[in-house]
């Protein structure tokens, strides 16, 4: 072989062992930050648990998390943000996803399909809610705000954090279930607003999110009046449920999910779920999850969107009967 073909064989396989890998590497994901949207604002439940995830992964995925709060209109401001974004996992949601399953049926038009438009990944946690009062408000118990609600039919109010949300629903679950049919609704962009209009004891009661509600009821600026799941959660154990108040079947508890654009790759989705999975199950994570009375649970994207063509149909009757629609 001449010195001019051994020249060429050598560059073919420099070029076989060295450049192709190269070219792998360079696109490899992910090669620059993440972009995390949250559709609340900072101090609630989205924001703590997306704050909580995206450290632990960062450094799992050698790229930083970055978090950013997109709150408005019930999450459907960060869910059209994120319906258009190139689907190149460059850009995730951790979202409500029981207040995307209530906006589908709740916002007679929306910038995007709740399903159609969207990547599931997995779920990372569920909580309750928890209905809480200033504790300059009359009420002791769930009974006697009811009693209140009714004695003040019209000029009662209450806190949510946004037109759509759990909070919302929740708050028109028990005005049926007590036959209140007249209280005024403030929305807010979020669970630190509306916390903050209980804390100067601007509205009668809210059904919050659990990091605000168990902070405050420690410290005595709230009075927690009753939760949402089933059971009582451990970290306000004291304050009873919903059902042991006296409204059987009333339960209600908000699953927060991630997911990323329709079209993104499965080598992406694959990536994510693996690393978001493997987070979510450390026990660092679980603990912090617990301390603000959320438990950790995942899936895979298979069962994550079946579960959200389940929510949507199920809680498509409930948005209906509370009678609150957005135009």
């Amino acid at each position: 072989m001449n010195s001019f073909r051994r020249s060429l064989v050598a560059g073919a396989v420099a070029l076989g062992l060295f450049g192709v890998p190269l070219a792998h590497a360079q696109d490899a994901y992910p090669s620059k930050p993440i972009r995390m949207v949250l559709g609340f604002s900072a101090g609630g439940i989205s924001d703590v648990l997306g704050r909580t995830l995206a450290a632990k992964i960062s450094s799992s995925l050698g790229q930083q998390i970055v978090v950013e709060n997109k709150p408005g209109a019930g999450g459907t401001v960060a869910a059209d943000l994120v319906a258009k974004s190139p689907p190149d996992g460059y850009t995730i949601w951790l979202q409500d996803m029981t207040a995307h399953a209530i906006n589908a049926t709740m916002y007679r038009k929306l910038p995007y399909d709740s399903l159609k438009d969207f990547t599931p990944i997995t779920l990372v946690a569920f909580t309750p809610l928890v209905l809480v009062v200033h504790p300059d408000q009359p009420a002791k118990n769930v009974q006697q705000l009811v009693a209140y609600l009714k004695a003040n039919e019209g000029k009662a109010n209450y806190a949510s954090a946004g037109s759509g949300t759990a909070n919302q629903i929740a708050a028109e679950l028990l005005k049926r279930s007590a036959n209140v049919p007249d209280v005024v609704h403030v929305p807010y962009k979020g669970s630190t607003p509306s916390a903050q209009a209980v804390l100067a004891n601007e509205v009668n009661f809210s059904f919050l999110s659990m990091p605000p509600a168990v902070s405050n009821i420690a410290a005595g600026k709230m009075r927690g009046l009753a939760v949402t799941s089933a059971k009582r959660i451990a970290a306000i154990g004291d304050v009873p449920t919903m059902i042991e108040s006296g409204f059987p079947g009333f339960e209600l508890v908000v699953y927060s999910g991630i997911l990323a654009p329709a079209g993104t790759p499965k080598a992406v989705v694959d990536r994510l779920h693996a690393e978001f999975v493997k987070a979510v199950n450390s026990e660092d994570v679980k603990t912090a999850f617990a301390k603000i009375g959320a438990e950790t649970i995942t899936n895979t994207p298979d069962e994550m969107r079946r579960m959200m063509e389940a929510d949507i149909a199920r809680l498509a009757p409930v948005v209906k009967a509370s009678g609150a629609t957005i135009d």
